[in-house]
């Protein structure tokens, strides 16, 4: 059920349908919050809205209250049918199907209006016959919106396009039926000129075609864009084990789906398998990398009575555990909710040509009715007068709000695709522009995310290549990840590697065996003391400093003897003290955030150039959304960057989520931006391209309109021709284009 009931009531989710823009939720929400005791949150992105209500509110009175604004509600269904509900592409087709529709009828009319040569005796009637399609069919979810609009006493985009498109066409319909512009050979003649004409000769046809099949396509890339919004708690739960091995009472292993574990069950998990879900380990002992959940960069010991954690790896030994938590409540199915809770809660930006048109159509209405009032008080006859009217009508429907935020949006997009920078959307853009803090995840982002051998140290007397041959030879038999960057290590040096006698596996300390007639041992210090073994005062020195550093050291001895240490660390990219002096530039704080431990974070940190003050260590997926959240409510913008699972939540949250390519799908599926190539440079970058991608769409907005609103007084005359009106589309439309191309000539820092 998607009901719950708290101290304060209860809450509810109610799934929207029948949005076409983000002032529809801001509607919905604000009927809602009109009810007594209900406090609402509408997200036009995921088509959601979360309810709190108390008192005698139900939530049929909910669903109700959403159905008189004008728009449909209901409960969503359970997660394993929305599997089978959950079909993006269908739900795509209808547009898909409009669009198409649109641009291949309105092609021909715009092609014959525009150009002379084309317009045969009765072309005139072919272009009703094929505009009639795109201006009932096609733009009925205009027309449907701009009804609805009406209702509530607005006006949005939809309002405009439906308005000026059927002024366009009915007046059309008026001069071809009534008029003298069905007579056969009828032309528009290719030109501009500002005279007073009949405007029983004129149709619109082709700006009412031209328009629906553009903005079309501009609804129909948003659109496509929008589904996805879901996707991040897909790829969450997804990450999840789908099967598990559980040990019955008489000592069988049988393999069931995981929707068959109950709580107290033991089950198994053999080395390289997902833990199932939270339980308590009873048996065994291994190391668990549960970097993609938690942060931490070197995999946790754990042995019996210790706790795991659901889709967390088991990279070491056999283990048994009981599971403590299945379902909705384990880990991984609260992260996934702080991930749907931060986007529901992340306010939806309002497009700015609805705010725009929220002014633009009431102006323009009235300077219609205000025209059709001075020409009929004038005198003029009322064909005249209502020609003039139309024409305000038709002139203010700017096709190029159509293309200029597609337009913009496909070559940034493509461009930042180039350059490795994934775009999600347009709302995205917005939040570019106000960013001034950088939250940066360490493990993945900042650093490699594996393991690196970074010092050898060794003992008076001892040959550094002897030292990674013996340990490296060793190490190699072992999958632990400390191990296999030990191994990594001494094969880039050295090339080959010795296979290892009688190697065996110490849990929790290390390795031991025999290499080369050498008793080799590798692991902790206290491996080496269980062999009446001490480190020399240097190598004592040394490992000390590395793990004051926050590095992991490794002790080798071998015939009775301590001979090095190793240092192993999570490696800071070579890019990043570059990345994070570019993100200064750009105006933005850096903040290090990392579910490591202090020691790391702060030597991290002091490698790349960010200040001791903005380090926070040690923090769960949870305390991640947390900071995020306490920086906003600081009044700052923030943008995250981060690359796992443990940080889907707060890319979420953050004001702008960029997301590293390399890292999980829940991530890249959280974030706005997603950088492909896995370097941090490339925040810079994309923070800079869409910066300016939201450039081009103002000022493709703005022209979009200027072009339009200097033809208004024109209108208004009476004297606006076909042609002018035809040009002035064009004119603005390829204006747009133009200026969303010079988006091509964006170049990445040097």
């Amino acid at each position: 059920m998607t009901t719950t009931t708290t101290a304060a009531g209860a809450e509810v989710e109610l799934a929207i349908g029948g949005m076409t823009c983000a002032s529809c939720a801001a509607r919905i929400e604000k009927k809602l919050n009109r009810m007594d005791g209900v406090s609402a949150s509408v997200n036009y992105a995921t088509e959601k809205a979360k309810v709190s209500y108390s008192g005698d509110v139900s939530v049929g009175d909910l669903i109700a209250t959403v159905e008189a604004t004008g728009y449909t509600a209901r409960e969503p269904a359970p997660p394993a049918e929305q599997k089978e509900q959950d079909r993006p592409a269908d739900e795509l087709r209808p547009l898909r199907q409009r669009l198409v529709t649109a641009v291949v009828l309105a092609v021909p009319v715009v092609a014959m209006a525009m150009i002379p040569a084309l317009q045969f005796e009765y072309w005139q009637w072919l272009s009703l016959t094929l505009a009639a399609p795109v201006v009932t069919y096609a733009a009925w979810p205009f027309h449907k919106a701009a009804f609805t609009n009406a209702r509530h006493g607005a006006a949005t985009m939809d309002t405009l396009i439906s308005v000026g498109t059927s002024a366009a066409f009915l007046w059309s319909l008026w001069a071809l039926f009534f008029g003298t512009a069905g007579t056969p050979g009828m032309t528009h003649p290719f030109e501009l000129t500002i005279e007073r004409t009949d405007g029983a000769g004129n149709i619109y046809l082709e700006a009412a075609a031209g328009v629906t099949a553009f903005i079309l396509a501009g609804r129909y890339f948003e659109a496509r864009a929008k589904r996805k919004a879901g996707a991040a708690l897909r790829a969450l739960l997804e990450l999840g084990a789908k099967d598990v091995t559980v040990l019955r009472a008489d000592g069988r292993e049988q393999t069931v789906v995981m929707e068959e574990l109950r709580v107290g069950d033991r089950f198994l998990v053999r080395p390289g398998e997902k833990i199932a879900t939270d339980g308590t380990v009873e048996e065994g002992s291994s190391a668990v990398d549960a970097s993609m959940l938690t942060g931490e960069s070197v995999p946790v010991e754990v042995g019996a009575g210790d706790a795991v954690t659901g889709a967390t790896i088991n990279v070491g030994g056999r283990l048994v555990v009981r599971a403590t938590r299945i379902g909705a409540d384990t880990q991984l199915a609260r992260m996934a909710r702080l991930v749907e809770d931060a986007q529901n809660g992340k306010a939806a930006a309002q497009r700015l040509a609805d705010r725009i048109s929220a002014v633009f159509v009431p102006v323009v209405i009235t300077l219609a009715l205000g025209t059709l009032g001075f020409w009929l008080g004038n005198g003029v006859g009322l064909t005249a007068a209502f020609t003039a009217a139309v024409a305000v009508l038709v002139i203010a429907c700017p096709c190029a709000l159509g293309l200029a935020t597609p337009t913009a949006l496909m070559v940034g997009t493509g461009r930042g695709a180039q350059l490795g920078i994934l775009i999600k959307g347009p709302e995205v853009l917005e939040s570019t522009r106000r960013v001034d803090t950088v939250v940066l995840d360490k493990t993945g982002t900042v650093t490699t995310g594996r393991m690196t051998l970074l010092a050898v140290h060794t003992a008076d007397g001892t040959d550094e290549a002897e030292v990674l041959r013996l340990a490296g030879a060793l190490e190699h038999s072992s999958e632990h990840p400390i191990a296999r960057a030990v191994a990594d290590g001494a094969l880039e040096k050295l090339g080959s590697l010795p296979t290892p006698e009688d190697f065996a596996n110490v849990p929790g300390l290390g390795v031991q065996g025999v290499v080369d007639g050498h008793a080799v041992l590798v692991g902790r210090e206290r491996l080496l003391a269980d062999w009446a073994m001490e480190l020399p005062e240097g190598l004592a020195r040394a490992r000390a400093a590395a793990e004051d550093a926050g590095r992991t050291a490794v002790a080798v001895a071998w015939d009775g003897e301590a001979r090095a240490v190793l240092e192993v660390a999570d490696a800071v990219k070579e890019t990043s003290p570059e990345a994070i002096r570019r993100l200064r530039a750009l105006g933005l704080t850096p903040i290090l955030l990392t579910g490591d431990n202090e020691a790391v974070a702060r030597s991290v940190a002091r490698e790349v150039g960010i200040a001791p003050e903005d380090v926070v260590a040690e923090v769960l997926p949870q305390d991640k959304v947390e900071v995020v959240k306490r920086l906003q409510a600081q009044g700052r913008s923030v943008a995250m960057v981060g690359d796992g699972v443990n940080d889907a939540a707060a890319l979420a949250q953050a004001d702008l989520g960029l997301a590293m390519g390399t890292g999980t799908d829940a991530a890249i599926e959280a974030g706005d931006l997603t950088l492909v190539r896995g370097d941090l440079r490339a925040a810079a970058d994309a923070i800079r391209l869409s910066r300016r991608t939201l450039g081009t769409i103002r000022s493709n907005l703005f022209w979009a309109f200027a072009y339009n609103v200097a033809a208004l007084p024109l209108a208004a005359a009476g004297l606006l021709t076909p042609m002018i009106a035809g040009a002035a589309m064009a004119f603005s439309s390829v204006f747009v284009v133009g200026n969303s191309l010079r988006l091509r000539t964006f170049r990445a820092a040097g």
